[in-house]
């Protein structure tokens, strides 16, 4: 990196540097980016969390977090910017009245659940999760998000794969991701 590189690009470079591949996880063919090394830096995770929080200052109202890294950057990421937090879950793991949306992973499909009052009419809404793949799971959580009455305001991640065409699933919402392979 030069002197005159840009503050998101060394962010970029730091954060891919301690990202791990495991390749076949959770299946054969699938190479999983391991987010967990990230989190062991706290000076890192720091960073990444005002690094996103910066971006949408004083334009959400809500933060939804995916399971299950997304709720990690998502929770620290409310935080700093004074808003709620709203967990979005797998089948039957929330224990009041919640909507559920079916959606394809790239190796499988799954449910998605959200209590049905965890977001008011209105409000808008920033989507976090650590990767960005097919898209399949951060549109459910749109759907999710706008069966409550809640607007996207969009949907920020540590990582896209961008060969994957993911943001295709999401027309018309901003996608930010701090790297794209």
């Amino acid at each position: 990196m030069t002197e005159s590189t840009a503050p998101h690009e060394i962010l970029a470079a730091d954060v891919r540097s301690v990202l791990r591949e495991i390749p076949d996880y959770p299946v054969p063919g699938v190479v999983f980016k391991d987010f967990t090394p990230l989190l062991a830096d706290p000076a890192l995770s720091a960073r990444v969390v005002h690094h996103v929080a910066g971006r949408h200052h004083e334009q959400v109202d809500r933060v939804v977090g995916i399971e299950a890294r997304g709720f990690i950057l998502g929770a620290a990421i409310a935080h700093h910017l004074g808003v709620g937090f709203v967990p979005v879950r797998k089948a039957d793991k929330l224990p009041a009245a919640r909507h559920s949306v079916d959606y394809d992973l790239e190796y499988g499909s799954a449910t998605l659940e959200m209590h049905t009052d965890a977001v008011q009419r209105g409000e808008r809404v920033l989507v976090v999760d650590d990767v960005l793949a097919t898209g399949g799971t951060a549109a459910a959580t749109c759907e999710l998000i706008t069966r409550c009455g809640g607007q996207v305001a969009a949907v920020d991640v540590v990582l896209e794969l961008a060969f994957l065409h993911g943001r295709d699933k999401l027309p018309g919402i901003p996608v930010y991701a701090l790297i794209s392979d």
